[in-house]
């Protein structure tokens, strides 16, 4: 379930510890980390030394930059659930890229996705503001999702047979483990990988990517919510261990209560 809130007390956004390969920490850095130009001289001064060979070609750029993106973008929706990016605060990606050790691009290109997202806003000429969200908008996404989940799950519960449920059952124990230790953006992720492998049973690709988005969009942090404790992020997780059970003994009527009660919390 998600934690639509921003966590009370959490330190600053993009807080150093956050990102242990900030420039002049004396790490090393990893290659798809490594600024671009940076790179480019790395490799200058290995070919100067005879370092690169016939049988070690230097990797595609584009795939290195992708790598960095990808990355950087997996981070920025990390820092949206667990509330280190901030509801209505502008970021500009210079001042995000330097805390990554990387350039603007690769920043300013994940940001984009997430505006695409609906997480975040173009601020011209300065960057991008997160979307400040309200608790009618996540009791709206609830309800669609529940609209879109809740027969397939059914439906599912009726033909799946039991083995095939009791596959998924590490992604529900790693609900819990997040929960566990309130890791609200680890839960946020596994939470997602679990609806996900649920509806992947349907056999619908469409029906999955669409789910996983609005699933995703209700995890955003409200505007001066309340924090997620972990008590309820167990509580939530707890759900998803007993749907599972359900799904297995192919309890229909515990298996229609479980998904309703599910989606009513609207967070998970």
């Amino acid at each position: 379930m998600e934690q639509g809130s921003a966590r009370e007390g959490a330190r600053p956004a993009y807080a150093p510890e956050a990102f242990p390969y900030a420039p002049g920490d004396g790490a090393r850095v990893p290659q798809d980390r490594v600024p671009e130009q940076a790179r480019g001289r790395q490799g200058e001064e290995e070919r100067a030394r005879g370092e690169h060979t016939h049988s070690e070609p230097p990797a595609p750029r584009a795939v290195r930059r992708h790598s960095v993106r990808g990355q950087i973008l997996d981070a920025l929706r990390a820092a949206l659930v667990d509330g280190e990016l901030v509801p209505g605060q502008v970021y500009s990606a210079p001042a995000l890229g330097a805390r990554f050790g990387v350039s603007a691009t690769p920043v300013r290109e994940a940001m984009q996705r997430l505006a695409v997202e609906g997480a975040v806003e173009v601020v011209p000429n300065r960057g991008f503001r997160v979307t400040e969200r309200g608790p009618r908008e996540l009791a709206e996404l609830a309800e669609v999702r529940a609209l879109i989940e809740v027969p397939v799950m059914l439906s599912l519960a009726r033909t799946v047979p039991a083995h095939r449920w009791s596959v998924l059952r590490p992604l529900a124990e790693a609900t819990v483990a997040a929960a566990a230790v309130g890791d609200r953006a680890a839960y946020a992720e596994s939470d997602r990988a679990f609806h996900r492998a649920v509806l992947t049973l349907s056999g619908n690709e469409q029906l999955v990517t669409i789910a996983d988005e609005l699933h995703r969009r209700s995890q955003w942090p409200l505007v001066a919510g309340p924090a997620t404790r972990r008590a309820e992020l167990l509580a939530d997780a707890a759900e998803h261990t007993a749907l599972l059970d359900a799904l297995i003994a192919q309890d229909l009527t515990v298996v229609q209560a479980l998904v309703r009660e599910h989606f009513a919390g609207a967070d998970g």
